[in-house]
């Protein structure tokens, strides 16, 4: 890996990164800073080329944003690293206009339906298939994604859309369970470890509380879950801790894993 520095954007490569693009990528996140609400504290860009040539979109771009200790992230898999670029700038411009036109709201609770509104389903983010890598070659990567601290099912909606994640796990305030919310065909779908009929009273109509409770089984089986039910994820209770953890599909055919941030193995 090497590191560089253009303006305020610091960019990180990994693989084989084509001659130029690590530029490219510092330009195009530097011009799309204009749209932040507040100070920009850090700017990243990571690049990374997959080695398997077997993998259809190998070229991923990944921006973050530290804007005043609240982060905002963009990401894009493509077939050559200057389309990722591209693609991960114009959806990183997406969130930074969203905040900055709606930073306040969007802490507290969903998108509200204004004129010119920007909401996830109006401009789908591309998620490529994960690589069909055989089961014996494939590992697992620890990732600790739980939000800071406890949230409300609107606020974990808004990181989600801002931090531009599939599903994203936090302790639901009111309650204290472990949840993840995660993105469906008409809005926002909420599992918790044990939920109960009207728990919660105040949801919107666009979040859709499920009403089975997690599993409780150990990391191998959760696997087997994950590739028996196909899946994009299995969210379950680890049954020595007691905590949700949840198994996806990586896109390059590894294993995903999400622990609470005290409890990496």
């Amino acid at each position: 890996m090497t590191t560089a520095s253009t303006a305020t954007v610091r960019t990180e490569i990994h693989g084989k990164v084509p001659e130029g693009m690590p530029e490219l990528a510092a330009a195009k996140v530097s011009s799309q800073l204009r749209f932040a609400a507040e100070p920009v504290l850090l700017a990243r860009v990571t690049l990374t080329v997959a080695a398997d040539p077997a993998v259809a979109r190998p070229a991923v771009a990944q921006a973050t944003v530290d804007m005043n200790g609240r982060i905002v992230r963009a990401q894009a898999a493509e077939p050559t690293m200057r389309e990722a670029i591209y693609q991960m700038a114009a959806r990183l411009k997406v969130r930074l206009d969203r905040a900055a036109r709606n930073w306040a709201a969007v802490r507290g609770t969903v998108p509200t339906g204004e004129p010119g509104e920007w909401r996830h389903r109006s401009a789908p983010a591309y998620r490529p298939p994960y690589f069909p890598r055989p089961g014996e070659e494939r590992q697992v990567v620890f990732r600790a994604s739980y939000a800071a601290g406890p949230e409300t099912p609107q606020q974990a909606v808004a990181e989600l859309d801002l931090l531009d994640y599939d599903f994203h796990l936090f302790v639901e305030r009111s309650t204290g369970q472990d949840s993840v919310i995660y993105r469906t065909t008409t809005g926002y779908g909420l599992a918790m470890t044990d939920p109960k009929p009207g728990m919660l009273a105040d949801l919107p109509g666009s979040i859709t509380l499920g009403d089975l409770p997690a599993p409780r089984v150990a990391f191998p089986d959760a696997t087997e879950r994950l590739e028996a039910m196909g899946q994009p994820f299995i969210f379950f209770v680890d049954p020595r801790s007691g905590r949700g953890r949840l198994i996806y599909h990586r896109y390059d055919g590894h294993y995903g894993l999400i622990v609470p941030p005290d409890e990496h193995d």
